[in-house]
């Protein structure tokens, strides 16, 4: 059984801005999921930079309040919303709450920083 605590995983800034604990990334744990997992803070008032990915990605909301832009289109996000983001869409999230705004990252195939690009 393989365990990832999340209080065990360095907390970065991310190149969009955002506070990030990698959890689980195929390439660099060398498991065989594809995918990678990160855990994710936005402080209140804060907006992560427009990126894009070259893979598919999802955001599941676990705390807080925010305003989640993908393409043209842009949406209130609350505790429970899972976001699609399609490979190749401009993103970002923005905290319009009082707290922090917490959500879980996936990436399919794992997140590599060469198939990132910040806008």
């Amino acid at each position: 059984m393989f365990i990832r605590r999340l209080k065990d995983c360095k907390e970065i800034t991310a190149g969009d801005a955002c506070h990030l604990r990698e959890l689980l990334n195929a390439r660099t744990d060398k498991r065989a999921y594809r995918y990678s997992l990160a855990h994710a803070v936005v402080k209140p008032g804060q907006k992560t930079k427009p990126h894009a990915l070259k893979t598919s990605e999802v955001y599941y909301i676990l705390e807080g309040k925010g305003r989640m832009c993908v393409g043209d289109e842009s949406s209130e996000v609350t505790p429970g919303c899972a976001v699609d983001i399609p490979p190749g869409a401009v993103q970002s999230i923005e905290n319009i709450g009082p707290t922090d705004l917490v959500f879980l990252c996936i990436v399919d195939p794992a997140w590599r920083p060469e198939d990132e690009k910040i806008l």
